[in-house]
């Protein structure tokens, strides 16, 4: 048989909560969820906590009543041992191709080659390597396409006669098709509920459906994307890899508060935090930013006082400038109505470019641009931790309690000196 490139979807399972576990084996077996910002709703459930009936998104204090019932464990996201872990993983993955898409912390792509049987075999050595390395369950989808790839991967995870590895070609058609006839289209990437009940308004309802459906009518109904999408379910690769994945059209920093802020002056310093968080991304990916929108809001949970005050702010140029985009930020502060609780503040930098695409003139040149200072503020925030500097407001301690709660945090194992594991032979 010829050696056809196929695309292999790597997927690590319940992420999360495998993360906790590779460092807790007490917690294997038992019904864990990870929770979001503030300690807020289910964002990853392990598949015993799935059994329980507990739904994505569920509110922990809904689930606190029941949980010494159930035996469930809830954790804090540790954000800093889940980045770590990813990292490993992705690393791992590369030694296998040269062609890797990390696609996103939990799941990537490569490019491989071989037979069907080699194909089985290297998706089978990359789930043993990861678990045995890095301690996380993976499951593999290997076909000609990327859609395709990540419903085999879907179908490994859900079908254990895979025991975590389905290559697509390897299975037959009438089991394939019988597998895409009880599928609804909305379990296809890329395809949510409004395009779903717009396809089903056509007649298509399940993912053998859209397989067999006129790519050119598609086109014309929905549009190119969704074109591919048909075209890839029918083996024809559309949607090319990806050497790094970098959010060119906006980046957003925002996050709930632990404890409202109620005053201009708490708002004031998130948002100079915000600023700073923002030029040190955007100086990492070496970008500029042209327009700055900031906003604010209260709770959806308190319809007695309501206020979601927002501005937008042309930069005098495109800039990574702290100060410049601290001092666009605090443009929302005389729209922020004292005594209001505040839920949540963010910034989003929009209409990113290139740095150096378009030199400014003299006049209009930036001291702080050129002294390189978000870079400087990136390279001590990476050495020291977040928080060891700040500009203005943005690096004053104390203060209003905005910072993110998380009560239930592990330890971060792999990324503190003081919280590394300890391990004891008797």
């Amino acid at each position: 048989m010829r050696h056809m490139p196929q695309i292999a979807h790597v997927d690590v399972n319940c992420f999360y909560a495998s993360a906790e576990r590779a460092f807790n084996p007490s917690l294997e077996g038992r019904p864990v969820v990870v929770l979001s910002n503030n300690d807020g709703c289910a964002v990853t459930r392990s598949p015993e906590a799935k059994r329980l009936g507990i739904a994505m998104g569920e509110p922990w204090f809904k689930l606190a009543p029941r949980a010494k019932e159930w035996g469930l464990v809830a954790l804090s996201s540790n954000y800093e041992l889940y980045g770590d872990i990813s990292a490993r993983v992705m690393e791992l993955l590369g030694r296998f191709s040269a062609w890797l898409e990390v696609y996103s912390i939990d799941e990537a792509f490569l490019g491989v080659k071989g037979t069907p049987a080699e194909l089985l075999a290297l998706g089978r050595d990359m789930k043993t390597t990861v678990r045995r390395n890095v301690g996380v369950p993976v499951c593999v989808g290997i076909a000609p396409t990327k859609t395709l790839a990540k419903l085999a991967n879907k179908w490994a995870k859900n079908n254990t006669a895979f025991d975590g590895v389905c290559h697509w070609d390897s299975v037959p058609a009438a089991d394939r098709d019988s597998l895409m006839r009880r599928l609804s289209v909305i379990e296809i990437w890329g395809v949510a509920t409004r395009l779903t009940k717009r396809l089903n308004a056509l007649g298509i309802h399940s993912i053998l459906d859209l397989s067999r459906a006129d790519p050119v009518m598609i086109r014309d109904r929905f549009s190119v994307v969704m074109m591919r999408t048909v075209l890839e379910l029918q083996g024809t690769p559309c949607i090319p890899m990806e050497e790094e994945r970098i959010g060119r059209d906006q980046l957003i920093f925002s996050r709930s508060f632990a404890t409202p802020i109620t005053t201009a002056a708490g708002i004031r310093q998130a948002m100079s935090v915000y600023g700073q968080q923002a030029s040190a991304r955007l100086a990492k990916h070496g970008l500029q930013a042209k327009v700055l929108t900031a906003f604010a809001g209260t709770s959806h949970f308190n319809p007695k006082d309501t206020s979601y005050p927002s501005v937008c702010v042309p930069l005098p140029m495109p800039t990574a400038d702290p100060v410049l985009l601290t001092k666009a930020a605090h443009a929302l502060l005389p729209r922020i109505v004292e005594g209001i609780r505040y839920a949540r503040a963010g910034i989003m930098v929009t209409d990113l470019r290139p740095t150096g695409n378009q030199a400014p003139l003299s006049l209009f040149e930036n001291p702080h641009e050129e002294r390189h200072v978000g870079t400087l503020l990136e390279d001590i925030t990476r050495r020291y931790g977040r928080g060891s500097i700040g500009l203005g407001h943005g690096g004053i301690r104390g203060g209003p309690d905005w910072t993110m709660k998380r009560d239930m945090l592990s330890p971060r194992y792999t990324t503190h000196w003081d919280e590394l594991p300890l391990v004891k032979a008797a």
